[in-house]
């Protein structure tokens, strides 16, 4: 394994750090999940996120789209419109996304929660 990575002027000593990196925030990976299935408008999004501020969650969009994981596409309509889904290379996370979740909901059998799925 390289010993160092680089992305956007960031070093990263592991590919999982970049990994972290890309996806740090606490919003990201929520997004990410959110989008896998569907092209969203910015309210669908605060709708499926609703302790999300507005502030916090146009920065973790510019983020991602900066990072060519997402697509932002804005039409020329009054009121603005703009629709936010995964770039083929955003799509290539929804594996780890449901791995994430399955291994959630494995971990959370064994403490006597009941689990539900959205």
């Amino acid at each position: 394994m390289p010993g160092r990575f680089v992305f956007q002027e960031r070093t990263y000593p592991c590919p999982v750090e970049l990994t972290l990196g890309t996806l740090q925030g606490k919003w990201k990976i929520l997004i990410l999940w959110h989008l896998r299935t569907a092209t969203l408008r910015y309210s669908e999004l605060r709708r499926a996120l609703p302790k999300v501020t507005h502030k916090m969650l146009s920065q973790q969009l510019r983020e991602l789209e900066a990072d060519g994981l997402i697509h932002r596409e804005v039409y020329p309509v009054v009121p603005p419109k703009t629709e936010y889904s995964l770039t083929n290379e955003g799509r290539t996370l929804i594996p780890v996304l449901t791995a994430m979740q399955q291994w959630g909901l494995r971990y959370h059998q064994p403490h006597g929660e009941e689990a539900t799925q959205p």
